[in-house]
């Protein structure tokens, strides 16, 4: 089911149809296409709850699931919203693999200037521009 949804998602990636904004166009399927899959899907977790140990790990899965169902299928009440956060956790990796080694900055002004570059370069990534042109273009213009 889940594979199906993201299915959709990449259809919804496709030109939208003359008339139809890329928003409308995301909306409208999944309207029509993710709201019945995820209908079926809390059915499934529904029925299945019960018949499977809670502590186990697909009782806790489905636990979870349900528990968190309103925001598991808010995004498609908005054509704007991605199905999910993999764009932001692919981002903020770098902070969390490298959150040791920044821990022991020389200082203060070492440690803001490396945030200021880390957030320049995610915010060049995020406007499609490459950030090495972006820094030699700055540095060298600057002065």
């Amino acid at each position: 089911m889940i594979g199906k949804l993201y299915h959709i998602e990449k259809q919804a990636r496709g030109k939208p149809p003359d008339g139809m904004t890329m928003m409308e166009h995301t909306y409208r399927l999944r309207q029509d296409k993710s709201r019945p899959i995820l209908d079926a899907f809390h059915t499934w977790l529904t029925q299945h709850q019960s018949a499977v140990m809670p502590q186990s790990l697909i009782g806790k899965a489905i636990s979870y699931a349900l528990g968190q169902w309103r925001y598991l299928c808010r995004y498609i009440d908005d054509g704007r919203a991605p199905i999910d956060n993999n764009l932001i956790e692919r981002d903020i990796r770098p902070f969390t693999t490298g959150r040791k080694n920044w821990m022991f900055s020389n200082s203060v002004a070492g440690a803001d200037a490396s945030a200021i570059i880390y957030s320049l370069m995610l915010t060049c990534r995020a406007c499609d521009v490459e950030p090495y042109a972006y820094l030699r273009h700055v540095l060298t213009e600057l002065p």
